[in-house]
């Protein structure tokens, strides 16, 4: 299978597990335990169908959505996600320049493997996810080179206190950086191409965390032992309005399910929340974003930017999302499948395929912009 026949999101899955090491790839398309809350988040779209308007005159459709104060060309854009050098040597500059490329938002996380001072010359609109350490002084290190970067948002991931049991990675081993094995030698063997731009394509490493811990850069360490033993599971509400306070911008929560947060998100400074579950790799079980999407849209949806990531593979998905009341829609397999595949090309082309998608599917629809589509176009099945 090569790029051109990439024609979905499931067609670059398919290209991804093809170009990676195993413990790799399934890193990316595994979940927490039974991996239910993982396949909820999409087939929850499913149980939606979309009633369509005509002689509408669609003859131009303005994709454009306006959060934290930003202007978006589409209104999808890339979640944060880790690691992202393990997937293609460019990374998160990849995903950046393909982002700029189609004029809307790219996010880094605290465990970005492409310095955020190079990523802040990208000239389209960012955000930077945070996580939360023990260490208090890494975290005002890391605050103040966000800030000198100037990213547009800054994202507190409030759901990852502990990993979910990611099971795949345990069976595979995967660590960060990897550890070779005499278990899961044969798997990075046969993926010579992965090994060779691993090995020569400039030192893997967290920039943000190198030079206060070794872990996930120089010493390989599972994901599970490093928010075990780094990340501050203590942090409450009070923690989440100081770092709003002293960032002093645009701040968002990642990870929010229930009313009842979304409320307090308002209550501490936040100008937007971000519905989720972490692609089901957290609390297995929990339900999908679609699913929660309405209350909390009902309750906060006029007072702060509503986010939905979480299962979107196709651009009725979106559709769907955006009737329902979200400002946005990310996602993380959105596009890592793609860059697994192609670096920035991948990426660029998945975007793109996306943005096709979306606008066939505004004029079948019967829209001509965002702010037309509602939940008169949304008919819920009813499973007893």
């Amino acid at each position: 299978m090569k790029l051109k026949h990439c024609y979905n999101y499931y067609d670059f899955r398919k290209l991804a597990k093809k170009r990676l090491p195993s413990p790799v790839f399934h890193y990316i398309d595994g979940a927490a335990e039974d991996e239910v809350t993982y396949q909820r988040n999409a087939s929850a779209y499913n149980d939606v169908d979309l009633v369509p308007n005509v002689l509408r005159g669609v003859g131009n459709v303005d994709l454009s959505t306006t959060i934290f104060g930003k202007k978006l060309n589409l209104p999808f854009y890339c979640s944060p996600t880790a690691l992202q050098r393990l997937f293609h040597y460019d990374g998160e500059r990849a995903v950046a320049k393909a982002a700029k490329k189609l004029k809307t938002m790219f996010s880094v996380s605290t465990l970005s493997t492409i310095p955020v001072e190079e990523l802040s010359l990208i000239d389209t609109p960012k955000m930077f996810q945070f996580y939360y350490h023990k260490d208090k002084g890494l975290n005002d290190v890391i605050l103040q080179k966000v800030k000198e970067a100037k990213f547009d948002v800054l994202a507190l991931t409030v759901d990852t206190l502990v990993t979910g049991n990611r099971e795949r990675d345990l069976r595979t081993g995967f660590t960060s950086p990897p550890k070779i094995t005499w278990s899961n030698l044969f798997q990075y063997v046969t993926k010579p191409m992965w090994g060779i731009n691993f090995m020569t394509r400039g030192k893997f490493e967290l920039p943000l965390l190198k030079d206060h811990v070794n872990e996930l850069s120089n010493v390989p360490m599972t994901l599970g032992n490093y928010f075990s033993n780094f990340v501050d599971r203590s942090i409450n509400w009070n923690d989440a309005a100081k770092l709003c306070s002293d960032w002093g911008g645009h701040f968002a929560l990642k990870g929010i399910m229930s009313v009842e947060d979304a409320k307090r998100a308002i209550d501490i400074g936040c100008t937007g929340i971000i519905v989720s579950n972490h692609g089901g790799r957290q609390l297995d079980g929990s339900r999908s974003s679609f699913d929660q999407l309405a209350e909390i849209v009902d309750t906060v949806g006029d007072k702060i930017d509503v986010i939905i990531d979480g299962g979107i593979h196709r651009g009725t998905h979106m559709i769907k999302a955006l009737s329902m009341g979200a400002k946005a829609c990310g996602g993380g397999r959105l596009y890592l499948y793609a860059l697994a595949a192609a670096g920035k090309t991948g990426v660029e082309k998945a975007l793109n395929i996306y943005k096709t998608e979306l606008e066939r599917d505004m004029v079948l629809m019967g829209c001509t912009k965002i702010s037309e589509l509602s939940r008169d176009n949304l008919r819920f099945r009813y499973v007893a």
